[in-house]
């Protein structure tokens, strides 16, 4: 499947207000908002209060459903991934309704995108758990990957790369933000969840150079090479096949060496690195969220991991069980991505597509405050 390009404005969906229905009545910042992300491995959801220029998670909810398993062969979601899915919604509903929230958004992605069942799954879902999800184009999972992570954008960045790889698929997206004052960086990258293409105005703006949506994850790359049984030989083909896919992203094309570059990546494979890194025995949020890595220290774990083989790995705690048939998929996508750009500056972001929802329903509501993030 062909990488998904851009096709002009892309704005985050919104409910249409017809003419003559009544002016919607303003949401109290003591409200809570969820944010539900239907992957091709995992399903997740935050229930969040707004909370200055951020939110206070009240609830959250995490749980490996393997939507994807079978996809690449069939082409359909399967009965036992779906009985799964539908088990982990029926939690979620369970958290909604006792949270009382009344402010939500629930997408699926790319194993919803390319099942041929995915809309007839997405009907059984409203029918057995009464949740409607939408099913997102690539560049609303890219926008909200995008403004996510952009507190985490240094001051001194000039040109920015967000990189999201998920189970199904992975995307990139680069910002020139060298015409912002530093100040207001972060906050113009916020302001992309209206889209990539932004209207002309007198405030200086993030400029989208180029964005793409590479139909390889963790779970789709694994399964493309599930066939080649040595190690090492399955990682670098896996890792030269992804960047294969990387040819048509304007950034790709340039050979001009990149000043004031950052990379943030967002994904459980850069946070499993990270954590290698570090040598936690136990996940730590507070010490991986906006940690920066080199290339040298990113290319030392991956190292280790090929070094440890699949026995080591499935034993190793700092990859965990539910990631180590996996890690590897996505640290091949996270070499890949550090040959074509090397930098000192690569943050590691542990948020992604709901922080994205979060923000992007907040902000269209005006409960977040102004000010830098």
């Amino acid at each position: 499947m062909a990488p998904q390009r851009p096709k002009g404005a892309g704005a985050l969906d919104k409910d249409k207000q017809s003419a003559l229905s009544p002016a919607p009545v303003p949401p109290r910042s003591s409200e809570l908002y969820a944010a539900l992300d239907l992957g091709t491995n995992s399903c997740r959801m935050l229930i969040a209060q707004p909370k200055g220029n951020g939110f206070h998670v009240v609830d959250s909810f995490s749980k490996s459903v393997q939507l994807g398993a079978g996809l690449e062969k069939t082409g359909r979601l399967s009965r036992g991934s779906m009985s799964r899915t539908v088990q982990a919604l029926r939690i979620c509903q369970q958290k909604l309704r006792r949270n009382k929230v009344k402010r939500m958004r629930l997408v699926a992605t790319e194993a919803c995108r390319r099942a041929l069942n995915g809309a007839d799954f997405m009907r059984r879902i409203q029918r057995e758990t009464g949740l409607t999800l939408d099913i997102i184009k690539p560049e609303e999972e890219a926008q909200l990957a995008v403004i996510s992570c952009a507190p985490l954008v240094s001051h001194k960045t000039e040109n920015l790369l967000v990189v999201d790889i998920g189970g199904g698929s992975t995307e990139l997206v680069w910002i020139d933000i060298s015409g912002v004052p530093k100040h207001d960086r972060a906050q113009a990258i916020m302001r992309l969840h209206a889209g990539f293409d932004q209207a002309k105005t007198d405030i200086p703006a993030a400029k989208v150079v180029d964005w793409i949506s590479v139909p390889l994850g963790v779970a789709t790359l694994r399964d493309q090479f599930v066939d080649v049984s040595d190690d090492a030989a399955r990682f670098a083909l896996m890792s030269w096949f992804f960047e294969e896919n990387l040819q048509d992203f304007t950034p790709y094309q340039s050979a001009q060496p990149q000043e004031r570059f950052q990379i943030i990546g967002t994904s459980g494979t850069v946070t499993t690195v990270a954590a290698s890194h570090l040598g936690l025995r136990r996940y730590d949020r507070t010490k991986i969220d906006g940690l920066r890595m080199s290339s040298a220290q990113i290319d030392k774990v991956i190292h280790s991991y090929l070094a440890m083989g699949p026995g080591g790995r499935r034993a190793d705690p700092r990859i965990g069980s539910d990631r180590a048939a996996l890690i590897m998929s996505g640290a091949a996508i996270l070499q890949a991505l550090m040959r074509c750009w090397p930098t000192d500056r690569l943050s590691v972001a542990d948020r992604g597509l709901r922080e994205g929802l979060l923000y992007a329903q907040m902000s269209a509501d005006g409960v977040l405050e102004e000010g830098s993030y």
